[in-house]
């Protein structure tokens, strides 16, 4: 503890001021019934491939919010609570659709019937929907529709080494942020049909388990066969993207049987590589820089370092109007700190093994008394761990309210605290009890009154004109930007293709490649 003191006194006031946090949030768009909604992206809302702020995930029927890069997590929860107000009159505007509050989905049609995400004619928006189309080949479109927060963090001083520290603390305590604030217990049965699973029933449309915190982070989310065999280390920046290197660049041989091409001609997938591109790596976090124009993310890394690091195993609280909370934020910056502070050992095949077992475990039965983990080979129980996560939180989260002013980190501290010790509070308890108090115990119809109330609530509140005004500028900017992108490609698709995912790509890249172009 004392090593963490000094540490934290290392780092000293203004470098806690200059903690930077962004957060990117998805959702589906939902009819009133509950059911998916298969309309078009809002034209109101611009160009998905170039809006700074509303854009879309894998589906065109599934939104991601994007807020700027923040000083305070007020600004960065003002800022997105906003843009939930752009999107709820504009989405009002054309009928009644809303969002819907989940991070599991609402009612699928069948896996061909859910849309693909379309970003126009260039080069760099078709290769954004053929890698999509690369997704629903290799893992089907309904797990694509699950839905999270992300939280994009970084610390000013902090080299890539420190930030490989931190992903390594990150993996092996984020068993506490699943438990704390996972809230996807259960879902709509419609999600596993004809999908082997180990869900009970629940009514007679929903399935669950009784002491799941995230449904989403375990077997039945984002999870793949064929990315388990790849055991990537977090040791360095080198060994990292040797590892991912590797799973980018050379066949796939399940994967080279589906084609990058069908034989009409259309694309089934941007490479015959276990990975297409870095972004189909699943990860509780990723390390991060932001990239250049038409620049691989791993090449951005490798030249010029980790900026940030984004984290990926949040759920969307269908109890906040937003997704997410100032205390959750509050405390993941304390987390994030500890995480960056704390010795890191490097990590092994083995504890890599022993982390994914314990990601699976936490989110079918995180709240299951008793309920063991493994550390160093030993087991321990996961709440006997998460206290001493937490109690060495403490002095981080009072150092944070004394360089930002306030007592809402410290307060953070205390709920997290809280939560551990009654877990019939924690989100993943609610949500379930509120779906068993529904009439028929129903996932669809508890998450669709809520989704309901939500859009209620944003459609009440005063809609400044300066807001709508700028949000329509952003628009009409967006789309101007994206027929800009159309008019200079003159690139032939098939080219830019091999050019994207060529393995020089993902090395220094040489000055006369691809120059102008926009990665997908």
């Amino acid at each position: 503890m004392n090593n963490l003191r000094d540490r934290l006194n290392g780092v000293g006031p203004e470098r806690l001021r200059g903690i930077r946090r962004g957060i990117e949030k998805e959702s589906l768009r939902a009819r009133p019934d509950g059911t998916l909604a298969l309309t078009p992206h809002p034209a109101a809302l611009g160009s998905p491939l170039t809006h700074p702020r509303i854009t879309t995930d894998f589906s065109e029927s599934q939104m991601e919010l994007v807020t700027g890069v923040h000083p305070t997590v007020d600004a960065a929860l003002s800022e997105l609570g906003e843009i939930h107000q752009v999107v709820y009159q504009e989405m009002a505007n054309l009928g009644n659709e809303m969002l819907w509050v989940s991070s599991m989905p609402c009612g699928l049609p069948s896996d061909e019937n859910i849309p693909i995400g379309v970003f126009g004619t260039s080069n760099v928006g078709r290769a954004k929907s053929v890698y999509r189309m690369g997704l629903s080949h290799r893992y089907g479109r309904r797990m694509q529709t699950i839905s999270g927060i992300h939280y994009n963090w970084s610390l000013p001083g902090v080299s890539s080494d420190e930030y490989f520290a931190l992903i390594r603390n990150f993996r092996r305590h984020a068993f506490l942020l699943l438990v704390l604030f996972g809230a996807s217990p259960t879902v709509c049965s419609c999600f596993v049909a004809g999908r082997p699973h180990e869900l009970q029933p629940l009514g007679a449309h929903s399935m669950y388990l009784p002491y799941a915190t995230s449904l989403r982070m375990g077997r039945l989310g984002y999870q793949s066969d064929a990315q388990s065999s790849l055991a990537v280390s977090y040791n360095s920046l080198d060994g990292y993207g040797a590892s991912l290197e590797k799973a980018l660049t050379e066949p796939y041989p399940p994967y080279e049987k589906v084609g990058i091409q069908n034989p009409g001609g259309d694309y089934n997938q941007l490479d015959t590589s276990l990975l297409q591109i870095e972004n189909e790596f699943y990860g509780t976090i990723r390390p991060k820089r932001v990239i250049q124009p038409g620049e691989r993310p791993l090449h951005a890394l490798r030249e010029r370092g980790v900026e940030y690091v984004e984290v990926r195993l949040m759920d969307l609280n269908p109890f906040e109007t937003i997704g997410i909370n100032a205390s959750t934020a509050r405390f993941l910056d304390v987390f994030l700190l500890h995480c960056l502070l704390t010795e890191s050992p490097p990590d092994t095949p083995e504890e890599i093994a022993a982390l994914a077992r314990n990601q699976h475990q936490t989110a079918a039965r995180g709240r299951e008394p008793g309920l063991e983990l493994e550390r160093a080979g030993q087991k321990v129980k996961l709440t006997d761990w998460g206290h001493e996560v937490l109690a060495a939180c403490e002095p981080i989260a009072q150092s944070l309210d004394a360089a930002l002013g306030g007592t809402g980190y410290s307060e953070a501290w205390r709920a997290a605290k809280a939560a551990l010790n009654t877990p019939e509070q924690l989100p993943s308890a609610r949500v379930l009890q509120a779906v068993q108090a529904t009439e028929g115990q129903s996932f669809k119809d508890f998450v669709c009154q809520q989704s309901q109330n939500t859009r209620d609530a944003f459609l009440m509140q005063p809609y400044p004109d300066a807001l709508r005004e700028r949000y329509a500028r952003m628009a009409a900017d967006s789309i101007d930007e994206q027929k800009r992108i159309e008019r200079a490609d003159t690139m032939p698709f098939e080219e830019y293709r091999r050019q994207y995912v060529s393995a020089e790509r993902l090395g220094l890249l040489p000055d006369a490649v691809m120059v102008g172009a926009e990665s997908p």
